[in-house]
């Protein structure tokens, strides 16, 4: 998920979408200590979007605060 998709979302929908995002990333990391893991890929894009997530979450935390 690109950024601009993300701008659209409401902060509910950011947090939900982190939240399954922080559980896909315990999945991938277990997958990949026990050998399972099928996308490496994968891994690398989760960490990233939830990278993505987290820092558009701060923007709007600091625009509301100093408005």
């Amino acid at each position: 998920m690109d950024y601009a998709e993300l701008q659209h979302k409401t902060d509910d929908q950011l947090a939900d979408e982190l939240l399954s995002l922080k559980k896909e990333q315990f999945n991938l990391r277990f997958q990949s200590a026990t050998g399972q893991l099928q996308s490496p890929t994968r891994a690398r894009a989760v960490r990233r979007t939830i990278a993505r997530i987290m820092t558009l979450q701060n923007a709007r935390r600091r625009a509301s605060a100093s408005a």
